[in-house]
Order: C-alpha cells, then structure tokens, then sequence
C-alpha cells in the first residue's frame, strides 16, 4: 500500500543517490545532513504510520534491519553510541534515524534535533564513497 500524499511513498525522499541497499522489509538511505557523520535512515518500504500497524513478524523483522545497520554505523564511523530515532511527525511513514555518537561529538548528551549547525550536505564522489563503504560493510554483515 502507498499514500499518494507521503514524500517517501512517492520517492522523493530520500534522495535516491542517497541509497545504502535493500534490506528487505525496509531500504537503508544516508541521510542529507551529515553535520553527524554516517547518519542513516530506514525506511519501511510500505506506507505505514504506527509500528501498531504492522504484522508482529514485521515489527521484529524491520528492527533487525534496523539493528544491523545499527550495527554497521557503529563499526564504520567508531561510534561511542548509537541514537534510534522514530518520530514519524514531519513525515507519517515508519522509519527510522540511526545516527552514530562519536567522540568529539559537539553536543554528546543533547538529541540531534537541538544542536544548531548548519547541514553538511555530501555529494559527488564523496557520497558515492560513503554509499558503497556503507553498502559493501552490510553486505558483508549479513
């Protein structure tokens, strides 16, 4: 099921250079804001609001998704801690921020969302290599 009204049923977000891989239940996106480098969102890829909404198979699947991106973040970018975020207000579809703390971190006990900056937005070569490092360090996960 789609919602013609919802920006990740439509495909316009994430960006689609933005492409991690296809987890099954869900596809992995680096996020466009990178100010908190290796940020990455899950997003379920059927339109659904509420965890409440799904299956209880595809709750524990989607959170293993989850988890192993989760999993990756922390050993590609070092992280000290891993944030799950499912906020779902700004856009009502299931997914999920992983956003790895690391040292140096500007604000370490803030939440992302309170921490002014200005983004940091990856392009070119430099999101392609970031991507396929991301994408190349699940599949050898799985």
């Amino acid at each position: 099921m789609t919602d013609n009204t919802c920006s990740a049923c439509q495909g316009s977000w994430p960006k689609e250079d933005h492409f991690i891989d296809d987890l099954g239940l869900s596809k992995a996106y680096l996020h466009d804001d990178q100010f908190f480098h290796g940020w990455t969102v899950v997003v379920f890829k059927r339109h659904a609001t509420e965890l409440f909404h799904l299956a209880p198979t595809e709750r524990i699947i989607l959170m293993e998704e989850v988890n192993l991106v989760a999993k990756v973040v922390a050993r590609v970018y070092e992280a000290r801690k891993i944030n799950y975020e499912l906020l779902g207000n700004q856009l009502p579809h299931i997914h999920w921020h992983v956003i790895p703390r690391l040292a140096g971190d500007p604000a370490p006990l803030e939440p992302v969302w309170r921490v002014q900056h200005e983004p940091i937005l990856s392009s070119g070569l430099d999101l392609q290599s970031t991507v396929q490092r991301l994408r190349q360090t699940i599949q050898n996960a799985r």
